[in-house]
């Protein structure tokens, strides 16, 4: 009787395991058909943005046109914006970074569970707020608001090629785009960085704790080690997200001429603030200047997802068991 129910018991096992095979089977096959999809959808965008971009790329070979109908030659006219997309993004980021990595450390560390599960859903729900709302925010509030420091940076610190120039009065310049995009950023880097600081190892942080370690040599200690291949990350998404913006930027940014400085205003442009503004009254050779500097952006987006990845790939073998 007991040999009976244990070949019962066998038979069922051998059945389970051979269903959870065929299981495994049917989800590798359909992530591997994912991936698949996502590659062969990349591969078309780029092989779209190269054949629509080459008659301003080359427009003595592949266009009936001489040259394109902004300036000499296409990259006269795309380095200014690609120079103005990559100085916004970068000052957000700058201006982002510590205060996320800030608040997320408060919530995961710092605060009460009382303060942090509403902080959290307050964070997450800034996500979700629309870039078009941002812009609005920023171009009717932020921009008249922060003239008075425009005009105190274009006093004192002049000298400086980023602050020299003539002072924007509406405040409609790069600086003030930049500090929209580092808020539009903050809750994106802050909800990564909170979650990878929560999954620290406990038993790293009670092993410091109990050395005679303070809270914050703690967290230099074990959560910022841990959590550094995962805040490169956040950083690069957020990067990312600035890079192709492209409501709140077209809505707060008057274009205009390039200039290094960031507090006057009509003298800069991005790569997706001129898309916007320009694509729907675009033909022939200006629409192919525009999907020009799309495929630049394109370039540019995958290089810095590139760069992310070398990068958290050099600290992948750390966790938690090390």
């Amino acid at each position: 009787m007991t040999e009976s129910v244990t070949e019962q018991t066998k038979a069922s096992s051998l059945k389970a395991s051979r269903g959870g095979a065929a299981g495994d089977k049917v989800f590798s096959g359909l992530a591997l058909a994912a991936g698949i999809v996502i590659l062969l959808v990349l591969a078309f965008v780029a092989i779209f943005l190269l054949v629509e971009a080459l008659p301003a790329l080359w427009p003595q070979v592949f266009s009936e046109e001489d040259s394109i109908a902004s300036a000499d030659n296409f990259w006269e006219y795309v380095w200014p914006l690609m120079a103005g997309t990559l100085i916004a993004s970068v000052i957000a980021i700058i201006i982002a970074t510590p205060v996320a990595v800030g608040i997320a450390l408060y919530i995961s560390h710092y605060a009460p569970k009382s303060i942090s599960t509403p902080v959290g859903y307050v964070i997450d729900l800034l996500a979700a707020i629309p870039s078009v709302v941002f812009g609005a925010w920023g171009m009717t509030a932020l921009a008249g608001g922060i003239v008075p420091l425009y005009r105190w940076l274009g006093e004192y610190l002049g000298w400086i090629p980023l602050f020299g120039g003539g002072v924007s009065t509406t405040g409609r310049t790069l600086l003030t785009s930049a500090v929209v995009l580092a808020v539009m950023i903050l809750p994106i880097i802050t909800a990564l960085c909170r979650e990878i600081f929560i999954q620290t190892p406990k038993l790293h942080e009670e092993a410091a704790l109990a050395l005679g370690a303070t809270r914050w040599e703690m967290i230099t200690m074990t959560v910022f080690p841990f959590a550094r291949a995962g805040i490169i990350s956040s950083i690069m998404l957020g990067l990312g997200r600035a890079l192709g913006e492209t409501m709140a930027v077209t809505l707060v940014l008057s274009p205009g001429i390039f200039s290094w400085s960031l507090i006057t205003g009509g003298r800069n442009a991005t790569i997706p603030a001129e898309i916007a503004l320009n694509f729907p009254e675009a033909f022939g050779m200006r629409q192919s200047e525009l999907i020009a500097a799309g495929l630049m952006l394109f370039i540019i987006t995958l290089a810095v997802n590139m760069l992310a990845r070398w990068i958290v790939s050099r600290h992948k073998e750390f966790s938690g068991a090390n």
